[in-house]
């Protein structure tokens, strides 16, 4: 046999060899797809193609192959994607509003494949999921001018859902209003409170009165059918669009860094990852001196850096509060282990919320 028939020949071994382990490569990949709609993940994640292509690399001895293989390794994983993507149709994903709130902006980019369903409020569409009519919920957590959405933090606190990803959003708030409208003769904007915060300078300078709504797209849906040129929307180009509003005047909202982050909430925590460097806990203290000055202090001990704490009424009893944490490390290792153990010895309740690698921005 020639040289080469000899390499055809091992050509076709190999491909035979290759193509059952492609098969068995695709069977892992359906249950990673079945996983990421049970636990609300996105189908991309580009630190880990990154980290894996690196690693894999590495298995590769002649150079001279290697920007081959980090190609043969892309294309294995664009086709690992495109069937994630296929065997995540028909996913069911609520959000709080109507097509063209920020949210169902949010959702759309998580999820592109899902199928994406408005409810009339936060609790709504939280509770959606909750009942198993919906897989995962988008719900916003805070915004870089308004604050908080305590509605949320409730939800959090007193629901059983976990949060398994965080993503930022960038919003861009307009004047919407009917045909026919002009700024000088609008005298009423509506829009969810938030939206209202973020443009209480524009709102101030043209003397509006506000009403609010429960969400942006339910205010540029009530311009809409008012057929009224007296009042007007805020909110976004995408609700604009969906109720056939005309856009008076963009970027009305006063910080030109407006940023939203939603978080993605499950009925099943997902499973803890090495590289998760975030998480998101809370907790209620007990009633003696320092409680919470000693919790504070046990989770820096412990080597966790809080960014961020915040304390909400319990509704339970008057006075009381439990507390949103969220924090930088991995609470899932053995320093969170220790750190939650000790934390008992000052709080009455503890509930870790999620864990995630970062926030990400989309």
């Amino acid at each position: 046999m020639s040289k080469f028939d000899e390499a055809r020949k091992k050509i076709n071994e190999t491909d035979k060899k290759m193509a059952a382990l492609f098969e068995a490569r695709m069977n892992a990949v359906s249950v990673i797809a079945e996983y990421k709609r049970e636990h609300g993940l996105c189908v991309e994640d580009p630190a880990r193609e990154k980290a894996l292509i690196e690693k894999n690399c590495k298995y590769i001895e002649n150079e001279d192959y290697k920007s081959y293989y980090v190609g043969f390794q892309k294309s294995v994983m664009d086709i690992s994607k495109s069937f994630q993507h296929r065997l995540l149709d028909g996913m069911r994903v609520s959000f709080s509003g109507t097509r063209g709130a920020f949210a169902d902006i949010t959702a759309s980019k998580i999820f592109p494949d899902a199928e994406l369903i408005g409810y009339k409020d936060f609790k709504a569409a939280y509770d959606a999921v909750v009942s198993g009519e919906c897989d995962s919920v988008v719900l916003p957590l805070e915004n870089s001018v308004g604050g908080d959405v305590g509605t949320v933090m409730d939800l959090c606190f007193f629901g059983p859902l976990f949060i398994n990803g965080v993503y930022e959003t960038e919003i861009i708030q307009n004047l919407l209003a009917v045909k026919g409208a002009h700024v000088d003769g609008i005298r009423t904007v509506i829009s969810h409170p938030q939206a209202l915060s973020q443009c209480a300078d524009y709102i101030r300078e043209h003397n509006f009165e506000t009403v609010e709504a429960v969400n942006t797209a339910v205010a540029a849906k009530h311009v809409s059918e008012s057929g009224r040129t007296d009042i007007a929307a805020i909110g976004s180009t995408s609700a604009a669009e969906q109720f056939g509003l005309r856009i008076l005047e963009k970027h009305i909202n006063q910080s030109s860094s407006n940023t939203t982050r939603f978080a993605v909430f499950t009925r099943a925590a997902k499973s803890p990852a090495k590289t998760d460097n975030r998480f998101i806990m809370l907790f209620t203290v007990k009633n003696s001196a320092g409680a919470l000055a000693k919790a504070v202090s046990l989770i820096g001990e412990y080597g966790f850096n809080l960014r961020a704490l915040k304390s909400r009424p319990t509704k339970e009893l008057v006075w009381s509060y439990y507390f949103y944490a969220e924090g930088e490390g991995n609470i899932n290792g053995e320093k969170g282990k220790e750190m939650l153990s000790s934390l008992k010895s000052c709080c009455s309740d503890i509930k870790v919320l999620g864990s995630f690698e970062k926030e990400i921005r989309i």
